[in-house]
């Protein structure tokens, strides 16, 4: 596969490098994260995201934090202040308990190495999960012309091809696809400004719209499915992605198209039985009211901004994962999944 960008880079023993993804698609500008103050920052400014490799991140987070503290104590106040960052994506605090666990049964002078080896390996590991997952999605996608996505689920999303964009070029590639239509994405416009870039360096023939063209889309034809990725899915089904994706899937059953699921098991959360058990972040009014430094509306306007809203099981097609695809009833085949794995 082509390679589209590579945004992280463990730093063993010094931090770890990341591709800053606020300046794309005008520049391509890396951090380096030496400190958990840092990672922290990083993390709540999106300049690094997308749920698996927030899972990633919390793992190089522990080792850094190893390397400044690797006391027991020192570690669970890390721990906790690094899964606060972003609560609805289970894969960040999923990976930070992996690497304080592995901690805790580790010689407190052996932690930073054993947590910087652990970084590394389940960098290399996430390339083969995305691999796996993009060839159990594309056959879904065959004879469906043209693809409507969201947000973004590429490289940029996991550190390795990415989880619904991956689906997607191995479906151009086996000529099951012609198009992909992709969301802006509001308030932050990750599609515009990612999923666009990912899309034209693989080759791959994009058309953007706004979101809220997304009914319009759907009852014309113009696309015979869609395809998104996840933060958490719960063990019924209910998933919960970037804000709009409710949305989407209630034109897509309106309209007959199928809505689909693509996310490795790490983000199906065990402990969640519904949509109840899963937190919804909410962001800062700013970010509704402009973009960067520019602002259209007035100073001090207040506004509803979610990052995050749970799409019900009853309008999901299939759920693909790296083990197979789960098909309904989702409270068996997940289970099913995660058994298996």
């Amino acid at each position: 596969m082509m390679e589209t960008y590579r945004p992280i880079e463990v730093l063993a023993g010094r931090g770890i490098r990341v591709l800053d993804q606020t300046a794309l698609p005008h520049s391509e500008r890396y951090l380096e994260l030496r400190t958990v103050a840092d990672l922290c920052e990083a993390i709540q400014r999106l300049q690094v995201r997308g749920a698996p490799l927030l899972g990633l991140c919390g793992i190089a987070g522990m080792a850094v934090a190893a390397s400044e503290d690797a006391s027991d104590s020192g570690l669970q106040i890390a721990a906790e202040r690094i899964s606060a960052t972003r609560p609805t994506a289970v894969d960040l605090g999923a990976g930070v308990r992996r690497a304080l666990a592995a901690a805790l049964t580790t010689a407190t002078d052996g932690r930073s190495e054993r947590l910087w080896t652990l970084a590394n390996e389940v960098t290399v590991a996430q390339r083969a999960v995305d691999e796996a997952l993009a060839a159990h999605g594309a056959p879904l996608l065959q004879g469906a012309g043209a693809v409507l996505t969201h947000c973004n689920t590429g490289a940029l999303a996991t550190g390795g091809r990415g989880t619904a964009l991956a689906v997607i070029d191995e479906a151009w590639r086996a000529g099951h696809i012609d198009r992909v239509f992709a969301t802006e994405t509001r308030p932050l416009l990750q599609g515009a400004r990612l999923t666009t870039c990912e899309l034209q360096k693989l080759g791959i023939p994009c058309t953007l719209l706004p979101d809220s063209a997304v009914a319009s889309l759907l009852e014309s034809g113009a696309a015979g499915a869609v395809v998104t990725g996840a933060d958490r899915i719960a063990m019924n089904g209910d998933t919960a992605n970037k804000i709009g994706t409710y949305g989407i899937a209630l034109a897509a059953r309106e309209h007959g198209v199928p809505f689909f699921i693509a996310a490795p098991t790490t983000t199906i959360d065990p402990g969640a039985g519904d949509r109840r058990a899963i937190p919804i972040e909410f962001r800062a009014s700013e970010e509704v009211g402009g973009y960067g430094e520019t602002r259209w509306s007035p100073e001090g306007t207040e506004a509803y901004n979610p990052a995050f809203d749970v799409t019900p099981a009853r309008f999901i097609s299939a759920i693909v994962t790296e083990l197979g695809v789960a098909k309904p009833p989702f409270d068996v085949s997940l289970r099913g999944l995660l058994e298996s794995g």
